[in-house]
């Protein structure tokens, strides 16, 4: 089709008048909540519009006269080049025929980077020192990734967090005048019978629900555009929903959502009035950009309002991603968390869904809040998280928790820390009360693993100096190492120190089915990552060792986690390639 000159030129000059910037606004209103009703998010989107000036017009009038004098001539030349457009490759097509491929979104996910802990000589330095984690995010973010039929990024597998995801069943303690019972135990370790393993396994007391105080809980709730996905803001709402039915009159719950900008959408309302509370969460709708530092900045506010001296108060965060505007400084937000946290409020944050998920944000900040990190990908780990562990993640018992472990270097030779990569503490910091560490609530119980050489075994990693001070005998040579706890009750400023000696004569020749488990765990972690320090260990290693075990499963966690062994090995293989962080 020919262009005439009289339409070309209009169109030019128009084309030319559009490449001004035009305005546009875009407005996320959120109504708080007024004589005790909810309403609902409102999003009001004013799309641009253009309008031409006189100026232009005038461009028009004389771009047509002279349009109107070319068509006499029928001369059409260079006009036609000017509007020229670079032509567009032509799809991809399968025998053919067109492939109808949608564009994919980004995948902007986030994890922190971090080295598996290494060996170390115990005669250069024979002291471990790390804070507590009872985080459990990792476990059930690996699991969305291999059930969709993606390898986890290595960055993503937190051993720690997969381990302490099961239970134990420690002894408990025998009265609360210590908030928690230290159990340990040291076997062959599976991978490699001439290594020990050393299992030291804290277990925290249990209350009954009614021992919980008042909650003042403030669940802040990120509904961004992102959050529409059926894993997102759906599922939230109906893991909350689930929470929210436990509360009690005594309680108080506000809700405060954020988009492109932060809303009020429940003042704090007592816990028994659950037609408010359940509406307001039913009413929330995702849409706008992610504006996280202002959305915790009311959240805290919040909390302040409804400060219980004597209970319990928690900011709630859930979210799918990233602050992308606002307050989006880590470091600030770090602190404004920081702040709160010393004031007496604590901050949780539930991952969610897929795509621009932020975990390296989400587990620092609830570590720096005396919170927990979980991610919920499931309605069942909703309930999990916000049901079957409510007593645990609502009442501390023991804060600033600190482990630290001194090996007998007459004894032992190498030891490993499996996993709290980015829980290390330095050694001096045991000793100072000032230094953060990880809470303990009620019910909680944490595991943690070294993997160790003994003296004479001949299984050593590393070479031994040339040149270096040789170790000499220990008056305590019967003892493999020295626990050492620090912890803090809650509302003290001064620690209370824990020692526990390990000693040879505890080797046992077989690990319970406590350790064996446990170990499953750590190898299954390990192999995710790169299976790095295995050995020869393998997927079906790990379902055995896993499979041999016995103990209780009345929610089927160790049934699944076979499920999970099954798949990993598939998407894997051996010699596979590890995956990396986006």
């Amino acid at each position: 089709m020919r262009l005439s000159p009289l339409c070309l030129a209009i169109s030019l000059t128009l084309l030319a008048g559009c490449q001004q910037p035009q305005p546009r606004a875009e407005l996320d209103e959120v109504k708080a909540v007024t004589a005790g009703s909810v309403n609902a998010i409102d999003v009001v989107s004013v799309e641009s519009t253009t309008v031409m000036t006189a100026e232009q017009l005038g461009k028009v009038s004389a771009a047509a006269a002279r349009a109107q004098r070319q068509e006499r001539s029928r001369v059409v030349s260079e006009p036609l080049a000017m509007i020229a457009r670079p032509v567009a490759p032509p799809p991809p097509t399968v025998h053919g025929m067109m492939a109808n491929i949608p564009a994919q979104p980004a995948n902007t996910e986030n994890y922190e980077e971090h080295a598996d802990n290494p060996i170390q000589l115990v005669s250069d330095n024979p002291v471990s020192t790390f804070s507590i984690d009872v985080d459990t995010g990792s476990y059930s973010n690996v699991r969305r990734m291999l059930l969709a039929g993606q390898r986890p990024p290595a960055d993503s597998v937190r051993a720690e967090e997969m381990i302490n995801y099961f239970d134990y069943g420690y002894p408990m303690p025998a009265d609360r005048s210590v908030p928690f019972k230290v159990s340990t135990e040291i076997a062959p370790a599976p991978w490699n019978p001439r290594h020990q393993l050393l299992q030291v396994g804290i277990q925290g007391y249990r209350v009954a629900p009614s021992e919980i105080p008042a909650a003042n809980l403030v669940f802040l709730i990120d509904t961004s555009g992102s959050m529409q996905d059926e894993d997102k803001l759906p599922l939230l709402k109906r893991s909350f929903a689930e929470l929210a039915r436990q509360m009690r009159p005594q309680d108080r719950v506000s809700i405060v959502v954020y988009a492109g900008s932060a809303g009020l959408v429940l003042p704090p309302t007592p816990g028994d009035r659950q037609d408010l509370i359940l509406g307001a969460l039913d009413r929330l709708s995702a849409g706008g950009s992610t504006n996280g530092g202002e959305g915790l900045q009311l959240a805290y506010a919040m909390a302040r309002s409804a400060f219980l001296a004597k209970g319990v108060n928690r900011v709630i965060l859930a979210t799918d991603g990233d602050f992308n505007v606002g307050t989006v400084d880590q470091q600030a937000l770090e602190t404004m968390v920081a702040d709160q946290r010393k004031s007496g409020i604590a901050l949780t944050t539930l991952g969610f869904g897929t795509g621009n998920y932020n975990d390296a944000m989400a587990e620092q900040l609830a570590d720096i809040g005396d919170g927990n990190h979980a991610y919920i990908d499931s309605l069942n780990e909703g309930r999990k998280v916000l049901v079957e562990e409510l007593s645990s993640t609502m009442l501390t018992i023991a804060q600033d928790v600190k482990i630290q472990v001194e090996f007998n270097p007459s004894v032992v030779a190498e030891y490993r820390l499996i996993g709290y990569e980015n829980r290390a503490l330095r050694r001096e910091d045991f000793n100072n009360d000032k230094v953060d560490a990880g809470e303990i609530g009620a019910g909680h119980d944490v595991t943690a693993l070294y993997e160790i050489t003994l003296v004479g075994s001949g299984a050593g990693s590393v070479d031994p100096l040339r040149y270096g001070k040789r170790a000499e005998a220990s008056a305590k040579g019967d003892e493999i190492a020295l626990l050492r706890l620090r912890y803090k009750k809650p509302g003290n400023s001064s620690s209370v120190l824990i020692e526990t000696p390990m000693r040879l004569a505890d080797i046992r020749p077989q690990p319970s089915d406590r350790l064996r488990w446990s170990a499953a765990v750590a190898a299954y972690a390990d192999l995710l990552r790169g299976g790095k320090n295995v050995g020869a260990f393998n997927w079906d290693g790990v379902r055995n060792l896993a499979a041999k075990t016995g103990g209780k499963d009345p929610w089927g966690y160790r049934a699944e986690f076979l499920d999970l062994v099954d798949r990993a090995r598939r998407l894997t293989g051996d010699g596979a390639p590890v995956a990396v962080s986006e």
